[in-house]
């Protein structure tokens, strides 16, 4: 998939591929120009992945090859036990978790997966959990504080499941205890925002020590189209909406909802997995060694001290 603000670099890429096959082909010594073309490719990938718009991040943040959850749990850990079922109605597949060791550390990966193709999106719901999605992962949070296990949440939804059965099986009541228990656990808990972070749906997974943000993701109580359905009657204004939500990850930064900021390889996490994954491994084991050094009183303290800060207004 081709994104609009990336068509231009596309445009030479394809000329220096043409170019490189006319010298494979003709023989003809066209070293300097290559040499030309790629730092002309460069320097526009530069310019254009530093002046993304608010829109373009919400737009990179949703790229069918970017990576999911599992992609990064099964890149980060070197063996993964993925546990299931909340134990009183169902396995939601949206929300996945369980067991991995990174270098020796065991921690808990708990996350939403949206699916590669129509089928996966179909069986995961598109990364949207119902109520039973939800309790899970806070099954899953218990487990791994009985056994004095850091968490980390890895978060990518468009919003929790808005369908009527989930009102009627207590989706609010799910996302709400969530909250309440997460700002509870006795263990280090780490939220990292790897694509999209909607609404409640993302908040219920996202109370932590640290919470962090890829570099071209976005975390807001509503989406872009959702807002300018709103208050425009239509989704012709999602860009507007975009800039006047102001949801990107510098912008969470400075609202002081966020604590840091996880670079992405140019052009997107999707460009380079193998890359991202690691960038994200180094945050997790350096969070969790500087988290551990507190006793759980202390966290559990500053865990609810950073929340409550949030949106307080002072005269």
């Amino acid at each position: 998939m081709l994104l609009d603000f990336e068509k231009p670099i596309f445009e030479l890429e394809n000329k220096l591929r043409d170019m490189k096959k006319l010298a494979e082909d003709s023989g003809v010594d066209v070293v300097k120009a290559i040499a030309s073309l790629e730092e002309q490719i460069d320097k526009l990938k530069k310019e254009t992945f530093s002046n993304l718009t608010r829109w373009q991040r919400v737009q990179l943040s949703r790229h069918p090859d970017r990576p999911y959850t599992l992609d990064y749990i099964y890149e980060i850990t070197d063996d993964f036990i993925e546990l299931h079922g909340d134990r009183q109605v169902a396995d939601d597949k949206a929300m996945v978790g369980g067991f991995g060791t990174v270098d020796g550390e065991t921690i808990m990966f708990i996350g939403q997966q949206k699916g590669r193709n129509t089928k996966q999106r179909q069986e995961r719901n598109f990364g949207m959990a119902n109520p039973e999605g939800y309790r899970k992962a806070l099954r899953l949070m218990k487990i791994a504080e009985k056994f004095n296990k850091p968490i980390v949440t890895l978060i990518d939804t468009p919003g929790a499941f808005p369908g009527l059965e989930a009102e009627q099986r207590g989706q609010a009541e799910a996302i709400a205890r969530n909250i309440q228990e997460m700002c509870m656990l006795k263990v280090p808990v780490i939220c990292i925002v790897i694509g999209e972070g909607a609404s409640g749906g993302a908040i219920a997974i996202a109370i932590g020590d640290k919470v962090m943000m890829l570099e071209n993701t976005w975390y807001s109580v509503i989406s872009p189209e959702s807002c300018s359905s709103i208050l425009w009657r239509s989704w012709e204004y999602k860009e507007q909406a975009a800039e006047a939500l102001k949801l990107t990850a510098i912008d969470m930064q400075e609202a002081k909802i966020i604590d840091e900021i996880i670079k992405e390889p140019l052009g997107g996490a999707h460009t380079d997995l193998n890359w991202m994954s690691k960038e994200v491994k180094k945050v997790i084991l350096k969070n969790i060694k500087a988290l551990k050094k507190l006793n759980p009183e202390k966290r559990i303290e500053q865990r609810i001290e950073k929340f409550s800060k949030m949106g307080v207004v002072h005269d």
